[in-house]
């Protein structure tokens, strides 16, 4: 036995030894490859400042800083693991897991901060390219000014001042815009000539989103042409339709949701400019359609209330009696046999109570009464299941003769135990039979 357990600490002591070791080696490995990363990142920096300039570089720089002061640490501890004194296992142990955790930290780092810088570079990189596709977006929306204009005049025959605010931005505007990517692209040209990075990407990215500007406002002259005339075709089939359904309503009741519904069709399609005439196919589709559906809903309401009429207050007023009294007697039931009654009928009279108190302020407004009439409909269903609840749990606890059973031994049970019975059950629910009867 004493063989055996010796074998086994010299197997565990010989895997921490391994262990250790192998801790060591990754722990040396991290450390060269973290110095590595260093001086390559001082490398890109110096190349990204030359091409971006010092401030998009200033997170990188500040990263690097961070590292190298964490990785003076890690080579400090690799030190102390190489004095001639020599050190506890643990120690060391606890030193290269230290090590390692410093340089992976030191490796993420450096991975998110040029990352971020990456693609600024690489974009600096191919500024001549993208200069010269701003050149030539340029000249290319300038060739289509002259359209834009003829375009424009033309929508102003067409289409009320209303309708064109949609299209705000004018050719001279447009031109504007046009001149003034030019010339940022010919600054960011000039600062990259003189050195100046910075103030060249700057330049360069001021050009380019202003030809994105310039490019959406042109483009949105054509998309306007295109969205009116889809909005004038849809018209055409809404009016269409609006007529159709005014025809249809004259067949459905007369109510006053109708008739105003009516009303307000027929003035927006009197609104809508004459053929010719300048308008606005979207305001008119916007005004036409809303009225439109108002109308649908208010023929669906009356022919639905047409065929389900709304009941009379007194006849509310009637299924609320029904209600109330289905809820007396309940409450009868249940108080007068309140030791035998359970949780089911004492919650079905309890939620009837609760629904019959919103009841009545809902009985005169004929847009309720409705609710109204389900309301005490449904207060009379629970009172109901209250009484069959509460006579089934009476029916389960009475006694099958009148000497009372169990309560025989109590001195004037018997005898009266139709009577006494409900009264009984609550004291024994509370515990006082004993001192009652002592």
């Amino acid at each position: 036995m004493v063989g055996f357990w010796g074998r086994r600490r010299r197997e565990a002591q010989e895997q921490q030894e391994s262990a250790d070791a192998d801790l060591g080696r990754r722990a040396r490995t991290a450390l060269v490859t973290a110095d590595e990363r260093i001086r390559t990142t001082e490398d890109e920096l110096a190349f990204a400042v030359a091409e971006l300039g010092e401030t998009p570089t200033r997170e990188l720089r500040t990263g690097l800083d961070a590292v190298k002061t964490h990785l003076a640490e890690a080579f400090h501890l690799h030190q102390l693991n190489h004095d001639e004194i020599p050190d506890a296992v643990e120690e060391v142990r606890t030193r290269n897991a230290r090590i390692l955790q410093l340089c992976e930290w030191a490796e993420s780092v450096l991975d998110e901060r040029t990352e971020a810088l990456g693609e600024r570079v690489a974009r600096v990189r191919r500024a001549p390219r993208i200069l010269q596709r701003v050149r030539d977006d340029i000249s290319a929306l300038r060739g289509r000014l002259p359209q834009m204009r003829e375009t424009i005049e033309r929508l102003g025959e067409r289409y009320s001042a209303s309708a064109l605010q949609r299209v705000r931005i004018t050719a001279e505007e447009a031109e504007e815009l046009l001149d003034f990517a030019e010339r940022s692209a010919d600054l960011s040209e000039r600062r990259r000539a003189a050195g100046r990075a910075e103030e060249a990407n700057l330049a360069l990215e001021t050009a380019t989103e202003t030809v994105r500007r310039a490019a959406s406002i042109v483009d949105g002259v054509d998309g306007f042409e295109i969205e009116a005339m889809r909005a004038q075709a849809t018209l055409g089939d809404v009016i269409e339709d609006s007529r159709g359904d005014l025809i249809a309503a004259r067949s459905a009741p007369r109510t006053p949701a109708v008739t105003h519904a009516v009303e307000r069709l027929e003035a927006a399609l009197a609104e809508i400019a004459s053929p010719g005439g300048r308008s606005d196919p979207f305001a008119d589709l916007a005004s036409v359609s809303e009225a439109n559906a108002a109308l649908d809903a208010a023929v669906a309401q009356a022919r639905e209330r047409a065929a389900h009429p709304l009941p009379s207050a007194e006849h509310v007023w009637h299924e609320v009696g029904v209600a109330d009294r289905a809820l007396g007697i309940a409450d009868g039931l249940i108080n007068g046999h309140r030791g035998w009654i359970g949780a089911d009928a004492r919650t079905r009279f309890a939620e009837a109570q609760r629904i019959r108190f919103e009841i009545d302020p809902l009985v005169v407004p004929e847009e309720t009464r409705e609710r109204a009439q389900q309301l005490a409909r449904r207060t009379a269903q629970l009172a109901d299941e209250a009484v069959r609840l509460a006579q089934r749990d009476i029916d389960s606890s009475r006694p099958d003769d009148d000497d009372w059973g169990g309560w025989g031994g109590h001195r004037g049970a018997r005898g009266g135990a139709g009577v006494l019975g409900p009264v009984l059950g609550g004291v024994l629910l509370g515990g006082l039979l004993d001192d009652i009867f002592d």
